[in-house]
Order: structure tokens, then sequence, then C-alpha cells
């Protein structure tokens, strides 16, 4: 049976690794009884020998003395008659024996140092080579094995074992499929190994808080680089590892509640995201937890809630539900007050009031109006005052309130100029101009529009301009109805022939006054016209 070893002639030292000068050679040998019945080389010695680097040399080891069996190491020993060389080389490749090839050496004593030290630096460079070959997910598994944390190890498999499911389910042209796996990915597989073996060494001491921590700290990584699937994930352990901590009076459960309820809001989960949310609200009620910025945990609660309960109102408004959206959106209203912020608390109100009117209750929705706006004026709010006389303005015209109307809008008018918003500005003489067309007075109401389409041309949005061209449209021809009307009732021939040049022409002159040479003019031209019928 050939034996293929590799001889190492030496090492060069570097600042990290031991990097092998390896000259190779081949031992041809016959397997005897002894080695056959030897004792089974030990798992160490036989991946150390995996690690040597094998070539077929063609030189064969010249002058080698029968193998003999050395006590001390229960291995075949041939000795190499070269007094040159010191080093004394592990090489076997043989699962039924070792043999120890080993070079001369006049100091003897220093044998079993000298096989030790070789032995261990080879070790060292078996060790580095391998993890070349191998691949970096593979040697942090099996740095995390050797250095006992299972627990870790399982988790991580698993892990990777679920993403590319998830992958595979997605299929090519998904924008997870164009991403690199996780295998590929080597810092996060570092951030990993890192924070799960501390993760498990915390839990085996019993410091949960350490491990919600290491978790939290994985959710939060994860949720930077955009990874949804990992973050949520650690976000949903953090909340399970706080039902071990009892030392905080829950303050961890609240803030993984909150971390999860804003993962599934973002998901669009909006159901799942309430639960999370209204655990942190009772969680934080009347306790003094803040955060790392000096906000309160409670201010926290009462915000997501409020918006989380917006969000809930919306999807029910698309369905047509009003009656649920109400009542969903005055209870945001109520947790918006609980949490001090009164802009926040505005803008609940304009929400409910906004959500009245539009189910015909117009009396309640100024009720809330009213909230809004004195939320507004205290704040100083501006982009919250236009708002709220727009609204105001269109429930006081529901309930046939239109002078007071009127005066909303022409406020709306001032605070859109003060603002420089243009779209405000438009809306506002726009439907000023409406609410005069209205009354009859027409002159005000073209006043108003023209402002309105002047600045609509300078916007770039098409379908407001058209809008606004169809209103101007209306009130320039109210505007006209009445000289019209008048000109008609006279029935003289001269109110005739204006009418007639009005038709052929479109030239405003109705408002031109009608004098006597102007008469004459017509009448000189209606008997010429009847001499040229004669």
């Amino acid at each position: 049976m050939a034996l293929t070893a590799d001889i190492a002639r030496g090492f060069y030292k570097n600042r990290s690794a031991y990097k092998p000068l390896v000259q190779t050679a081949r031992v041809e040998t016959v397997r005897t009884p002894a080695a056959k019945h030897g004792p089974k080389p030990s798992y160490e010695n036989s991946m150390n020998a995996r690690h040597l680097t094998r070539t077929n040399a063609s030189q064969k080891i010249q002058g080698c003395q029968k193998p003999r069996k050395d006590s001390r190491r229960h291995a075949w020993v041939a000795e190499i008659p070269d007094d040159s060389h010191r080093h004394h080389i592990l090489a076997t490749d043989c699962t039924e024996a070792k043999y120890l090839i080993r070079v001369p050496n006049s100091c003897h004593g220093l044998d079993g140092l000298l096989e030790d030290k070789i032995r261990s630096k080879m070790n060292r460079v078996g060790g580095i080579t391998a993890s070349y070959r191998n691949s970096y997910k593979h040697n942090i598994c099996l740095d995390m094995l050797r250095e006992g944390y299972h627990r870790s190890f399982s988790e991580l498999s698993a892990l990777i074992h679920k993403l590319n499911a998830f992958r595979e389910a997605e299929g090519p042209g998904s924008d997870i499929w164009q991403q690199k796996t996780l295998e590929e990915q080597h810092e996060k597989l570092d951030k990993l190994q890192c924070f799960l073996t501390r993760a498990e060494a915390a839990q085996r001491a019993g410091l949960y808080e350490e491990v919600y921590n290491s978790q939290l700290s994985l959710a939060c990584y994860f949720k930077g680089t955009e990874d949804k699937l990992l973050s949520d994930y650690f976000f949903e352990t953090c909340l399970k590892t706080t039902a071990m901590i009892s030392s905080d009076e829950r303050q961890k459960e609240a803030e993984a509640n909150a971390n999860l309820g804003l993962a599934y809001e973002e998901k669009g989960q909006l159901n799942k995201a309430v639960e999370h949310y209204e655990a942190f609200y009772q969680l934080s009620v009347e306790k003094p937890w803040q955060d790392e910025d000096g906000c309160s945990h409670y201010a926290q609660a009462c915000e997501n809630l409020w918006r989380i309960y917006t969000l809930l109102a919306d999807k029910m408004l698309e369905c047509d539900k009003r009656r649920e959206a109400i009542k969903t959106l005055i209870k945001a209203f109520e947790i918006a007050k609980e949490g001090g912020d009164r802009k926040m608390e505005g803008l609940a109100a304009y929400r409910v009031a906004l959500a009245y009117h539009a189910n015909g209750d117009p009396q309640t929705a100024i009720k809330y109006l009213q909230m809004y706006l004195k939320v507004s004026e205290l704040l100083n709010d501006d982009f919250g005052l236009s708002k709220a006389y727009e609204a105001m303005s269109k429930a006081l015209v529901s309930v046939g309130n239109i002078n007071e109307a009127i005066r909303y809008l022409e406020m709306f008018v001032e605070v859109a100029k003060r603002l420089s918003e243009k779209r405000s500005l438009v809306d506002a003489c726009k439907s000023l101009g409406v609410i005069y067309n209205t009354l009859g007075r027409y002159d005000l109401a073209c006043e108003y529009i023209s402002q309105a389409y002047d600045i609509a041309i300078t916007l770039s949005d098409l379908p407001l301009l058209e809008i606004v061209q169809v209103h101007f449209g209306i009130a320039k021809a109210h505007s006209m109805m009445t000289a019209v009307c008048r000109n008609i009732e006279a029935g003289k021939r001269v109110n005739l022939d204006r009418l007639v040049i009005w038709k052929n022409n479109r030239i405003d002159m109705f408002n031109e006054p009608i004098t006597d040479a102007v008469d004459e003019t017509f009448e000189d031209d209606a008997s010429e016209t009847a001499m040229e019928k004669k």
C-alpha cells in the first residue's frame, strides 16, 4: 500500500500566521502487521494530516531505513540520513497507522521537544490553510461549535435556511433575489456570530437583560441595513426574552412592544401594530420611563396610538365605513389629548371634523373645527389656520351661513398670501368666486376667479387649471347676463342690433351707453339695407 507524505522543510514566520514552505516527496512502504494492529490515529492528528498540501512529486526519499516502532508516539518511524535538517514532521495519511518521518539529530535529547514544537506549528498552519479552503459561513459555524455555542450555531443555521426558503419562494425577478444571500455577506455573519454567542453566554449566566441588549443590537443593525426579515425576527425574540426579566418593572417589555408595533406598522399590518401599541400604552401609563433623548415613554405611546388609529380610520373610509371611522378617529382624538401635544390634538380634531362633515353632520364638524382653530392660534400655526379656515367655510356653507363662510374665506386668502402658498391661494380665490357667483355678485366672482386663474397658470397643474377655467367661464357669462337681458327686454332696434353684433364678434359692448348718434347710425344702416332690397 502506497502512502503519500508531505514533508515541510521550513516555516516562514509572519506577524499574523505561519506560512509553510513545503517540499513534497513520496514514500513507498508496506503496511506491517504491527501497523495493522496499532492504535488508531486520533482525530486531532488525522485532521492535521489533512491540512498538509498534497502533491505527486517524482522525487523519492533516498536512504530511508526500515521503519521502526516508536514506543513513545505509538507510531512507525523512518530515519532519513541527512544531518543538514533538524525538523521533525508528522506526515501521515493512513487510517490504520501513523508514521513519523524523523530526520537524524545529533541532539537526541531534544527529539521530543522539537517534535512537539513542530507539531504545534503545523496545527496552526493547518487551521489557517483550512480556513481558506472552507466558506466563510462554514468557518464561522466551526468557530461557534469549537467554542461550545451550539444554540447560536442552530439559530444561525435556522435563519439561513429561513432566508433561503423565502428567497426561493419569491423567485427570480423579486427584490430579494437581486440581493446577495446571507452566506455571501460576511459583515452580517460577523455581527450574528458576535451577538448570538454573547447572548448565549449571558443566557447561561442568567443575565437576561444582557441577552435582550444583544438581540436588540442585532435588530437595530439589520433595521439600519434595511433587512426587514432579520430585524423583525430579532424584535420578536426581544419580546420573548422580556418575559424572563423581572427587575425593571416590565420596562423592557414595553419597549419591545413599541419596537414590534413599529415593525408591523411599516409592513402595513395595522391590526397587529395596534395590539403592540396598546400593550406599550398600558405598560407605560403613570411610569416615569424615558428614552435616551429624554422623551417620555407614555407620550410616545399616545403618539403611536394616535397615528395608528388615524391610519385605521383611513382604511375604513376607503371601504365606506364612515361610522366605524368616526369612532376610531374619536379614540385617536382622546389619546392625543392625553399625550399633551397640542399640535397632535389639533390635527386629531381636524380629522374628526372632516369625517363628520363627510358623513352629513356639519354642526358637529364646526365644533371640532373651532377646537382646531384655537390650537392653531395658540401655536401661531399659519398652515393650520389656513386648513381650518377652508374647512370652516365649507361647513358654514353647508349649514347656510354664507356671510360667515365668506369671512373665513377672506381670512383664508390673507393667510395663503402670507405663506406664499399658491395652491392654497387658488383654492381660496376659487371658493370665494363660486360663492359670490351663487349670490349673484358676478363682478366680485369674476375678480376672484380671475386671480385664481392667473395663479393657476404658473403652477403647471393642468387639471386645476381646467377647473378654474370652467368656473371663470361661468362667472363671466353670468356677469354679462344682466346686460343681455336688459337689451332683450328693451326691444328697440338698436338693442337688437347690439345683440347681433355681440353674437357675431363676441365683443362685450353691453356696458357702453346708448346715445342718439348711435341710434341715427343704426337707423341709416337700416334704411340703406331696405333700399338695397327694393
